[in-house]
């Protein structure tokens, strides 16, 4: 009866990963400028040769669907969903029902008018705390996705963080779809050394 749509998962608020991600990720390499151009094995596993412009992009829309971090979360949001859908719907049903019931007995005329009005009075009850069960829901899953994305981009920031001493760039550009970045060079393209050592990490967290 109900349908709560608070997010389209296959595009997981990209714009605001990658406006955040752009910004957290100046603060940190802004101060990390290096002129050695070898190349350094990550303790992560992310190991890459730093261009001379000191200059690179990251993919967002990749490194974000492609993180199983975000694909772990995703699908316990998603069991979230359909559990908050699956009461709502419930509750949804047995108001459905007792609608049905009230007409059928006041059409048949098998109950008083002051049975009636009890009974009307308790449809009603229960519509509001429906529409309130509904406004939770909608609001606790809101809060759910906002601590997702945030969780997400804390872990990629993180850890950069900590194995900035592994890359030497003056700039790391987040490249996504439909966003300020027009146009990249592959051969500064960061996105797969970054994807691998996130889920290189991840995995033996994991375990």
């Amino acid at each position: 009866m109900f349908n709560i749509n608070l997010i389209v998962m296959k595009k997981l608020s990209i714009a605001l990963f990658a406006v955040l991600f752009i910004a957290v990720a100046f603060l940190y390499f802004l101060q990390f400028r290096g002129n050695s151009k070898s190349k350094n094995s990550g303790a992560a596993g992310a190991a890459t040769e730093a261009p001379s412009q000191g200059i690179v992009y990251v993919d967002i829309d990749t490194v974000i669907f492609n993180l199983e971090l975000f694909k772990d979360k995703r699908d316990e949001f998603m069991v979230k969903q359909k559990n908050a859908e699956a009461e709502l719907n419930s509750k949804g049903a047995q108001y459905d029902k007792g609608v049905k019931d009230y007409q059928d007995k006041v059409n048949k005329g098998l109950i008083t008018r002051a049975t009636a009005a009890q009974m009307e009075q308790g449809l009603y009850q229960q519509q509001q705390e429906l529409v309130s069960l509904r406004e939770k829901l909608s609001t606790n899953l809101a809060e759910e996705e906002q601590v997702m994305n945030r969780q997400v981009l804390e872990y990629i920031t993180k850890f950069m963080e900590e194995n900035k001493s592994q890359y030497n760039y003056q700039f790391i550009f987040g490249k996504s779809f439909g966003g300020p970045v027009l146009y990249s060079n592959s051969s500064l393209d960061l996105t797969r050394q970054l994807l691998f050592a996130l889920n290189k990490k991840y995995q033996s967290e994991k375990k």
